[in-house]
């Protein structure tokens, strides 16, 4: 399994509409052929730095979900809102406790 984690700084002002995006897709991400899992955190910290946590089956499930109209659609609109460039990072999950 692979997890997608993603770092996001959107401007202050812009932390609503970003949301309000996210509440509108999350659904379609989260059932899109591949995905497993989806998840939104906010930093404890810095309220304007939040992260996506995904799972998917393989990466090639992944790379089609970022060659899709609705990664392309979600991911022009997001970017827009940044305040500092995002950070992504592909891992394999080795090992689960519950």
């Amino acid at each position: 399994m692979l997890v997608r984690i993603v770092k996001m700084s959107f401007d202050p002002s812009r932390i609503t509409d970003f949301l309000s995006n996210f509440e509108a897709n999350k659904k379609k991400i989260r059932h899109f052929e591949g995905c497993q899992f989806l998840e939104l955190y906010r930093d404890r910290n810095d309220d304007n730095i939040f992260f996506t946590y995904s799972y998917w089956e393989s990466e090639e499930h992944l790379e089609k979900y970022r060659h899709s109209e609705l990664f392309k659609s979600v991911w022009t609109y997001t970017k827009a809102l940044f305040n500092d460039k995002p950070q992504a990072w592909s891992v394999d999950k080795l090992e689960q406790l519950k």
